[in-house]
Order: structure tokens, then sequence, then C-alpha cells
């Protein structure tokens, strides 16, 4: 039977259902667009013009090198080829991807950081070190104080269940002798840890020797029970989350210094920095606090300074084991909110 109606022939049910659907589709791709019918006629017309994906797109995210720390809104270049100005950004670009080819390998990285002196500053012929089973220092006879206590803090060293005996002793290992605990009294200081007792709570031996003098400053009771023990709460969070960190701390060695002590002359530090760093690579990030020997209310956070500044106060090379690279741009960068709890 043919499908004639004066004249006009119905459309069989086939094609009708493809045109159902097909106006149904339009429908529902367009109909969330200001201007369905301008999108529809700009997606037909650009089936039929010329391809514009080789043109610069200012809209579009740059991106990132494999180390880069900061976003960049750098736009490409409209300069034409051959122009100075041109070969200025290619010669930037070779240089960046020389930078990036410096980079080690994340196995080589931790091959280096797997070295049992890989968190130790730069040391010299002439330095007095002493190394324990916990931590390593240096120390000072001038000043009889040690410049660092440096030591690898990690979660399980925190969750230990041994207590603090308050036996404080002259260090034995030091040769030229160190300050004794009678240097402190009625001096009006404590005797602060460098190397805290409570990140050794594993290890009763390692507890114990935190307590000699060459692990000890004075430093000013409200400082000490206030703003550095919440420090210390906090690097110890900090090796719970990261399971791993590096930790170097010490007072700013500087002459002029006023002293205590009755046996011996014990140099009164009038600031303190305590350097962390976190590796897992590829990621590495260090972080700085300096502060004053003097009680405070303020935020850890306005603490944090770059490791670089802490080494020109110093005179302290920090982790001159990591590769240059990435040792240069650790120590530039001190950002609070890139770490745990800040």
């Amino acid at each position: 039977m043919n499908n004639y109606r004066g004249g006009f022939r119905m459309p069989n049910n086939t094609l009708l259902l493809l045109i159902v659907f097909f106006t149904i589709g339009l429908f529902l791709h367009y109909r969330g667009k200001s201007q369905p019918v301008v999108a529809f006629w700009e997606n037909v017309k650009s089936i039929f013009s010329e391809d514009n994906s080789s043109r610069d797109n200012p809209y579009k995210v740059p991106e990132p090198g494999s180390y880069d720390t900061l976003a960049s809104d750098t736009q490409p270049s409209r300069n034409p080829e051959g122009s100075k100005d041109s070969q200025k950004t290619t010669s930037s670009l070779k240089e960046k991807l020389n930078r990036q080819e410096e980079e080690i390998s994340d196995a080589e990285l931790m091959r280096i950081v797997n070295d049992s002196d890989f968190f130790l500053p730069a040391i010299g012929s002439n330095d007095q070190l002493v190394r324990r089973v916990g931590y390593t220092l240096k120390y000072v006879e001038k000043y009889e104080l040690p410049a660092w206590v440096a030591y690898v803090l990690q979660q399980d060293q925190i969750n230990g269940k041994e207590e603090r005996e308050n036996q404080f002793i002259p260090d034995p290992a030091v040769r030229t002798g160190t300050a004794v605990s009678n240097d402190y009294t009625r001096s009006g200081y404590d005797r602060g840890h460098l190397a805290p007792a409570a990140d050794f709570k594993n290890s009763y031996q390692v507890m114990k020797e935190t307590f000699y003098m060459s692990n000890i400053c004075p430093q000013e009771p409200q400082f000490n029970r206030g703003i550095w023990l919440e420090l210390e709460k906090l690097v110890r969070a900090w090796a719970y989350k990261y399971q791993k960190i590096y930790v170097v701390t010490g007072p700013v060695l500087e002459p002029g210094l006023p002293t205590i002590g009755r046996s011996n002359r014990v140099a009164v530090p009038r600031q303190f920095y305590k350097v962390v760093l976190y590796v897992n690579p590829p990621y590495v990030k260090g972080i700085a606090f300096l502060m004053d020997n003097k009680p405070s209310k303020a935020s850890l956070a306005s603490f944090v300074v770059p490791i670089d500044k802490v080494e020109s106060l110093t005179g302290v090379d920090f982790f001159p084991r990591l590769p240059d690279s990435i040792e240069n741009r650790v120590e530039k960068r001190s950002q609070a909110g890139e770490w745990y709890r800040m």
C-alpha cells in the first residue's frame, strides 16, 4: 500500500525515528548554551573552515617543568622568528632545559639520602665532632656550646615509653671539656635541649645521651618552656606525619655574647634556629625557623625564614650532600603552607 496523502509521501518509520533522535541529541547538547542557535552554526562552519589548532592560544595554561614550584602567567612569544627578542626567548628555553637535564634521577637521589652522614652540615678538618647513637654535634670550645646538633627523626622514635631522668652531666666525648650543670646555677637560664629528649622516647640510651651538656644551651625559661617547646612538638608532629625527616638545631654564635658560669664561661645566645628537611624522591622540601631567645606569643609561622638566611647568620652549610640544583632551590624557599599543621 502506498503512503500517499494529497500527493505527499510520508516518511517511513526508520527515517522518522532518526530525525527524532537527532533532534533530541541537538537539544541535549546545546541546551546549556546561552545562544544555542549561534553555537550550532559556529560548529557547522568549523567543519568546513581551515584548522585553527596551530594558532597561539593565550588562554592555555603553561605546562609546568618537572621541578617548578610556582605557576607562571607567561604567554607565548609573539615576536617574529629571527628577532633579538625571539633569540633571547630561545636561549632562555635552552637554559631551562639544560637545568632540567642536570636534575638527578630519583634512584640517585635516594642513594645520596641513604648515606649515613647525609643529614650533617659541612664539616671542617679542625671541627670537634661528637657522634652519638641518636645524633651528631659540632662543639665549639670558645663558646662552650654546640654550633649545631643534627639527627634523623623517624616516626617510631617518638612513640616509645621511656621517661626522662633529668640528669645533666658533662660530656666525656668532648676532648676540651664541656660546661657543667653548676654553670647554670642562679644564672636565670634554663638548661635548654637542642636535640629534645622527647624525640627519642623509644630508646633509654639515646634519651639519656640528650642530657650531656654538649647538647645544652642557656635559654630564657619562658622561651624554653613556651614557643621553643611548641616548635619541638610541631617537629615531632611532622615526623609522625612524614615518617622520616632530618633536623639540624643550634644557637647563633657570634662575638660579644654575654656569658654565665662558675667553672666555665658559657655563652648565652641571642637567637636559636631549627632547620628541617623532608626527602621523598622526587619531592624535597625544607624549612627553617629563627627565634630570639625570649618569650613570644607569636605564631610559629611568623618565625619561618629561608634556610639561606640561617646559613648567612651562622656560617653553617646545611645539607651539602644534596645536588647543588636541589640544594639551592630548597634553601631559598621556606613556605609554612607547604608543611603539615602550619
